[in-house]
C-alpha cells in the first residue's frame, strides 16, 4: 500500500483538523522519501518540521531537508567585506539557534530530528542566496512525500513556521496528488524543483552542506532510543497547559490558591522524574532506599545506571544539594543531557572549564540555600563534574567559606571505582547524608585499600544486575567472541624473559624500593605483550574477516593507534583516532553516529561511560591487566540499537613460544579469554578455535574448565 490508498484532502486547516494525525503521520507511514524545504532555519521551524516524524522512524524512510540560515545584516556585511568566511558565519548562525535552552516539549520534538540525523536517515543542506549583499534569503516552503511506486504528494503553506513562539502555529496546507490528472503536472514540477535545489542547480541560490558544528548542536538533543510516539505539543491557555493528548487542562501550581496535598514517595518520584522506570531500575531504587539511601548499584553497562541514579535522587524528599562526580568531561555532558531530558531538576552547574566561573556560581547558590532564599522548586542545586575537578582542595575550601555543607545532600559517584584512587578520595566527604555509587565493576583490581575505601564509604553493594541477566532479558544484545592467538617474536621473548628474571630477583629482596622497582618492570613486560609485532599481521586477517562499519579498535598507546589508523586507511576504511590528544572528540563521535566513519581507534578514552549504541564490533588489539577495563570495553558494543541483532568481539592474545613458559606469565590474557568466552553466544566453539590456532595446552585447559561450566 502506498500514498494513493490514503484519503487525502486538498486542504488541511488547523481550526478543523489535526495536521499531525490527519495528514503528516498517514503520509509518512506510506512514504519512502520525505523532501522538505523551509524558510529560516530556526528552532520553531525545526519543531514544525519534526511533527509526525515518529512514523518515518518506524517505517525506516528517508528525509532530506533544505533550509535557509538566518543571517543578520552584520553577518552579511562580514561576509561581503571578507572579514569572516561564509562557512564560519553560517555555522555560527545555525549553532546559535540550536544552542539555546529549550523547554522539554521543544526538546522532545527536536529529538525526533536529532535521532534521524544520528542514524543517517536525515540529510540537511542549507540554501544561501547568491546576492547575499542585498540581504536576500531563500524563503520557499514546500513538502514532498514519495512512495515505492513513485506516487507523490506535495504540499505548500506554513507561512508562519519561523515565528518566535515555541507553540504550535495556526496553519493551512494546500495539498496536491500526482495520481489526480489535474494536479499531476504541478506535483511533478515541485518534485523536480526540489531535486534541482538539492543538487545545487537552482539559479540565485547556492546549496551547501550542513555544518558539522551545527550537527553536534542538534545531536545533543538526540534521545537514547528511537522516539516511538509523537511528542506532546502544547498551547497556552489562561488555565495553564492544554495537552494535545485528550485536551486535558493541567493547572499550574502557581495559578491556584489550593494547597498541594502531601506527596507520597511515589508522588515525590513522579514530581521530578519524566520517565517510567523499568522493573530492574525500580528494584535498584528500592534496594538503595531500604539501605537508608546508602549503597552501590553494580549494574552492567547499558542497563540504565544513569536513569536509576537520577531516580534515586528524585526519590529523596526535600533534597537540597546533589553532586554527581564522573571520570571525564564527556561523561559530564552525558549526565547534564540526561538531567535536562528526564528530570524536572533545575539546570545543573557544570564543573568544567574555568574553575572561577562555576565555583562563583556554586558559592552564591550555597549561600542562598543556607539563608533559605531558594524556593523549593529551584532545589536541589545540582553540580556535575569530573573527579579531578571536584576533588581539588579549593572546592573543599569553598564549602567552608559558603557557610558549611547543606544537610539534605546526596553524592552520586559514577564509575564509583574511580573514587577509590588516592587523588580523588577528598570528594568522599562525611557531610553527604545520602550516598550512591554506580558501576558495572565496583572493585579496584590490584588496589585492595582503594576498594575497601569505596565499599566502606558507600556501605557496600546493595543491588546487582549482571551482564548475563541483561543479555537474557534482551536489554543488551548477544555477542560472538573470536580469538586470534599469536606468539612473541624471538627478540621480544628474550626481553620478556630478562624482565621476568629481574622481577623475580627483586621480589626476593628485602629492600623497601624493591617492590616498586618490580612493579615498574612488570609494566615494561606487559608493554611487550601489548605492542607485539605479530598483532599487525593478525589485524590484517581480522579486517578481512570482520570489516568494520561501526567498529572500535583498542590500542596500547598513541603510537600504535596512529599506525592502526594508517593500516585501516590503506584497507579503504574511513577511520579516526579517538584519544586524549585529539581535541574535538565530540565531533568524531557525531561523525561515527552518522555513519561517516567506519571505526574509531582508541587507547583508553572509549573505555568508560561513552554511549555509542550503534557500535557493533570491538577489536581488542591491546588491553591492560585490569578486568574492569576489558569488561567496560565489551559493554561499549553490547548496547541495543535499531537494526543491531548481534555484536562481535575480536580479541588478539599474545603468548610466549609454545612449551617454554608458565601460564601465570600471561594470566591477564587468560582471564580475559575466560571472561569473554563464558558469556558469548558461540562459547562452545571458542575452545576449539583456540586449539586449531595454537596447541597451547596450559591456556586451553584453563579456558576449557571455565567455559564448559557455563554450557
Amino acid at each position: 500500500m502506498g500514498l494513493k490508498e490514503l484519503s487525502i484532502k486538498d486542504e488541511y486547516r488547523s481550526d478543523y483538523c489535526n495536521l499531525i494525525h490527519d495528514f503528516y503521520t498517514p503520509c509518512l507511514e506510506k512514504a519512502t522519501l520525505y523532501n522538505r524545504a523551509v524558510g529560516y532555519f530556526s528552532s520553531t521551524s525545526m519543531i514544525a518540521i519534526s511533527r509526525g516524524l515518529t512514523a518515518l522512524i518506524k517505517t525506516g524512510g528517508k528525509m532530506r531537508l533544505v533550509a535557509s540560515p538566518y543571517l543578520s545584516q552584520e553577518d552579511t556585511d562580514a561576509i561581503t567585506q571578507g572579514l569572516r568566511k561564509r562557512e564560519e558565519v553560517i555555522s555560527s548562525s545555525v549553532r546559535q539557534e540550536l544552542d539555546q535552552e529549550f523547554e522539554q516539549v521543544a526538546r522532545d520534538q527536536l529529538g525526533c530530528l536529532a535521532w534521524l540525523l544520528s542514524q543517517g536517515i536525515l540529510e540537511i543542506k542549507l540554501a544561501v542566496a547568491k546576492n547575499i549583499h542585498k540581504h536576500s534569503i531563500y524563503h520557499e516552503k514546500v513538502g514532498i512525500f514519495s512512495d515505492a511506486v513513485n506516487d507523490v504528494v506535495a504540499f505548500t503553506g506554513s507561512a508562519n513556521e519561523s515565528s518566535a513562539a515555541l507553540i504550535d502555529n495556526f496553519e493551512c496546507l494546500d495539498v496536491f496528488c500526482s495520481w489526480k490528472a489535474n494536479e499531476r503536472e504541478r506535483v511533478l514540477r515541485k518534485a523536480e524543483n526540489f531535486e534541482r535545489l538539492w543538487n545545487n542547480n537552482t539559479s540565485q541560490v547556492e546549496v551547501v552542506s550542513f555544518p558539522e558544528a551545527a550537527a553536534r548542536s542538534l545531536l545533543r538533543l538526540r534521545p537514547d532510543r528511537a522516539p516511538t510516539q509523537e511528542p506532546e505539543t502544547k498551547q497556552p491557555t489562561k488555565y495553564g497547559t492544554l495537552a494535545e493528548s485528550g485536551g486535558i487542562y493541567r493547572v499550574s501550581s502557581n495559578e491556584t490558591n489550593q494547597p498541594e496535598p502531601e506527596k507520597s514517595n511515589s508522588d515525590q518520584l513522579q514530581n521530578f522524574l519524566k520517565v517510567e522506570l523499568k522493573p530492574r531500575q525500580l528494584e535498584a531504587l528500592n534496594a538503595w532506599k531500604a539501605a537508608n539511601c546508602h549503597g552501590i548499584l553494580a549494574m552492567a553497562t547499558g542497563t540504565g545506571k544513569t536513569v536509576t541514579g537520577l531516580a534515586c535522587a528524585a526519590g529523596v524528599e526535600n533534597l537540597d544539594f546533589l553532586v554527581i562526580s564522573v571520570p571525564t568531561n564527556e561523561i559530564v555532558q552525558q549526565w547534564v543531557e540526561e538531567i535536562r531530558k528526564i528530570t524536572n531538576f533545575p539546570l545543573p552547574l557544570e564543573a568544567t572549564g574555568k574553575a572561577e566561573d562555576w565555583m562563583e556560581k556554586l558559592f552564591r547558590k550555597l549561600g542562598m540555600i543556607h539563608r533559605g532564599e531558594l524556593p523549593r522548586e529551584r532545589l536541589p542545586v545540582v553540580v556535575v563534574g569530573s573527579y579531578g575537578e571536584l576533588s581539588k582542595s579549593r572546592v573543599a575550601d569553598l564549602f567552608a567559606d559558603a557557610g558549611g555543607f547543606p544537610k539534605q545532600s546526596l553524592i552520586i559517584a559514577d564509575e564509583v571505582h574511580a573514587a577509590g584512587a588516592s587523588t580523588y578520595r577528598r570528594i568522599l566527604r562525611e557531610d553527604f547524608q545520602y550516598r550512591l555509587g554506580l558501576s558495572a565493576t565496583p572493585v579496584r583490581p590490584h588496589d585492595e585499600e582503594g576498594t575497601e575505601v569505596v565499599l566502606e564509604y558507600f556501605s557496600g553493594i546493595v543491588y546487582e544486575f549482571t551482564l548475563e541477566e541483561a543479555i537474557k532479558a534482551g536489554i543488551l544484545c548477544e555477542y560472538e567472541y573470536h580469538v586470534h592467538v599469536t606468539t612473541l617474536a624471538d627478540n621480544e621473548y628474550e626481553k620478556f624473559k630478562r624482565l621476568t628474571n629481574k622481577i623475580g630477583c627483586l621480589l626476593n629482596r628485602d629492600e623497601e624500593d624493591a617492590q616498586a622497582q618490580a612493579e615498574h618492570l612488570a609494566i615494561q613486560r606487559a608493554r611487550i605483550i601489548k605492542s607485539a609485532a605479530a598483532k599487525f599481521p593478525a589485524l590484517d586477517r581480522i579486517l578481512d574477516q570482520h570489516p568494520p562499519r561501526r567498529g572500535m579498535i583498542y590500542c596500547a598507546d598513541i603510537g600504535q593507534a596512529t599506525d592502526v589508523c594508517g593500516k585501516l586507511t590503506q584497507h579503504g576504511f574511513r577511520v579516526a583516532r579517538y584519544s586524549s590528544e585529539d581535541v574535538d572528540r565530540q565531533s568524531l563521535l557525531s561523525e561515527f553516529f552518522r555513519g561517516n566513519l567506519d571505526a574509531l581507534v582508541s587507547v583508553k578514552c572509549l573505555d568508560e561511560g561513552v554511549d555509542i549504541p550503534a557500535a557493533d564490533l570491538a577489536v581488542i588489539l591491546a588491553s591492560d591487566t585490569s578486568p574492569r577495563q576489558f569488561i567496560q570495553r565489551r559493554g561499549r558494543v553490547l548496547r541495543a540499537a535499531p537494526k543491531k541483532a548481534i555484536a562481535k568481539l575480536v580479541d588478539i592474545i599474545v603468548v610466549p613460544p609454545l612449551g617454554d613458559y608458565p601460564a601465570e606469565l600471561i594470566d591477564s590474557e587468560i582471564k580475559r579469554v575466560i571472561q569473554f568466552a563464558s558469556s558469548a553466544r558461540n562459547r562452545t566453539s571458542v575452545k576449539q578455535v583456540v586449539l586449531q590456532k595454537r596447541k597451547i595446552e596450559p591456556l586451553l585447559e584453563r579456558i576449557g574448565q571455565h567455559v564448559e561450566s557455563h554450557n
